[in-house]
């Protein structure tokens, strides 16, 4: 279960995500199988990573940075669903996020067979793009290697949106990114939905709230969703997981008949009156 409403925990504490074994190099022909799917991912259009063995060029890795602030008081808040996405890629994955480099704690594995870094950047969101240039530039990240994960108040609650390109939208985080970037906006993000705020409640105060109980029933499916995202987008490209993201997926069952009944008792209480 993600946070309850008032309690702050961590991300692997509210929900446990599963380890899904991929083909690695010393499994026969399932490794085969694993290099066939790097392969195609690589001949992606959106994707330059140079193959190990292609003029000795070593493979460069995806490096997925979620926004968010630092410490206690921000955890399991609106404004951090990228730190948390993060987080439960770790999770899943077995990769550690344990070190900290360019104002950035970092974590290195491998996803299938490709090669990859997170990040969740500790300068507070609005300077996020001082770590992620310094991160790109250190390790010679090609841009359209580098995801980054951010929360987004023009898309319904717990909706996905997975982009090769495009501008900040208002988002202060992505902007500092940009910039730093030398205002390249040449990179995909993946956008998760928040909602805006009901009422007369002001922006900044919506963001920094927890999820309601139900809220956090969502994001966890939102999250699961995230993470075959990740996997086809490594294995399979870039296009592949963008389409995939970005097809509504059909209601379950249970939904339909909650949005059904809905549908039956106001249409009764409409007749009533």
């Amino acid at each position: 279960m993600r946070l309850l409403p008032g309690v702050l925990a961590s991300a692997s504490s509210r929900l446990r995500f599963p380890r899904i074994p991929f083909a690695r190099s010393s499994s026969g022909s399932m490794a085969a199988k694993g290099a066939a799917a790097s392969s195609a991912a690589a001949s992606a259009p959106s994707s330059s990573s140079a193959k190990a063995g292609d003029g000795g060029a070593a493979q460069k890795p995806w490096l997925f940075v979620g926004l968010g602030n630092p410490g206690r008081m921000y955890r399991g808040t609106r404004h951090n669903v990228g730190f948390e996405l993060i987080d439960a890629i770790a999770e899943a994955e077995g990769i550690s996020i344990s070190s900290k480099h360019f104002k950035a704690m970092v974590g290195k594995g491998l996803i299938g067979d490709v090669p990859v870094m997170l990040a969740k950047p500790q300068t507070f969101m609005n300077a996020s793009g001082e770590s992620v240039g310094q991160l790109v530039s250190y390790f010679k990240i090609p841009l359209n290697q580098v995801v980054v994960i951010y929360d987004d108040l023009d898309l319904p609650f717990a909706k996905l949106r997975l982009l090769p390109k495009g501008g900040h939208g208002g988002h202060n985080g992505m902007r500092s990114v940009i910039h730093h970037f030398k205002e390249s906006r040449d990179f995909p993000r993946l956008r998760i939905g928040i909602g805006r705020p009901a009422g007369m409640m002001e922006v900044i105060g919506f963001v920094l709230r927890s999820f309601t109980e139900e809220e956090q029933k969502q994001l966890d499916s939102t999250f699961l969703r995230c993470l075959q995202a990740v996997r086809i987008m490594l294995l399979e490209g870039f296009n592949k997981s963008a389409i995939f993201v970005n097809t509504p997926c059909p209601q379950p069952p249970e939904t339909l008949d909650r949005q059904k009944q809905s549908d039956i008792d106001s249409a009764e209480t409409q007749a009533e009156v």
